[in-house]
């Protein structure tokens, strides 16, 4: 049984044929998904899917992308809106300087406001970084030092020194079906070598469809297709990393248990 641990059900693509999306994912063995948010908009709908869906967990955050429009967006209103039973995590939050859609600055206050709210709950955080890893790193480290968080690195795609940074911070990393791509040489490198007990695997659907399903809108079942690249490039069996990465998830989102 696999776990995407991070899907967007709710997105354009996904939406309009939500319950044949989830019954794929079923067929395929995936037995959890965890449906993250990423505007305040967003958040009623994706909690009501995981109110309806058993198999389906939210999230409860704002997107770097966003926090220019979310300068209301407290720890406070966070922590407010994660006290709901089926609310397992904070975020998708953290920083991205390749599109800049927010201030750097906005973005910052964001993040931090995301990761006081983990440690007020207890929850773990979930994190965007694009070409940001050391302002990152920095941020993650900082806070860290006002009170022990946890949280996960998703759609992991930087470098193997930020990969140890955040391993060495006690966090977990995702790998996305970006693992399966031609020119993703790095990334195998680093998701081979990372350790079995802080591996998570997702789609970030509808986006980034592994291989073999390029070019389609990605959804939660091909979840198995970066599952059964990653155990090859790993050497394990497919079955060996479902199990541990299912375990996982379930550690580190211990709401879900």
């Amino acid at each position: 049984m696999f776990v995407d641990s991070h899907c967007h059900l709710n997105y354009e693509g996904l939406v309009e044929r939500q319950d044949d999306v989830l019954q794929s994912a079923r067929n395929r063995g995936v037995s959890t998904m965890l449906n993250i948010s990423t505007r305040e908009r967003e958040w009623d709908d994706i909690i009501g899917t995981a109110e309806r869906e058993g198999d389906v967990w939210a999230s409860i955050g704002i997107h770097p992308h966003e926090a220019d429009a979310h300068p209301d967006v407290d720890t406070a209103k966070l922590v407010a809106k994660a006290d709901h039973p089926r609310v397992v995590a904070i975020g998708e939050t953290g920083l991205d300087y390749y599109y800049e859609h927010s201030d750097r600055e906005q973005q910052k206050r964001s993040f931090r406001s995301h990761i006081a709210a983990c440690r007020e709950t207890g929850l773990p955080l979930i994190v965007h970084t694009r070409d940001a890893e050391e302002d990152t790193a920095e941020i993650l480290t900082e806070e860290m030092g006002k009170g022990d968080y946890k949280g996960v690195i998703h759609c992991f795609t930087a470098s193997h020194e930020f990969a140890d940074k955040a391993l060495d911070l006690g966090f977990y990393i995702s790998i996305s079906g970006i693992v399966t791509f031609k020119n993703a040489k790095d990334l195998q490198e680093t998701a081979a070598k990372l350790p079995a007990d802080r591996l998570l695997i997702e789609t970030d659907s509808p986006f980034l469809a592994p291989v073999p399903n390029r070019g389609k809108t990605c959804e939660p079942a091909f979840v198995a297709d970066t599952a059964a690249f990653l155990a090859d490039l790993r050497g394990e069996s497919v079955d060996e990393l479902a199990a541990y990465t299912t375990r996982n998830f379930h550690t580190l989102f211990d709401k879900t248990a």
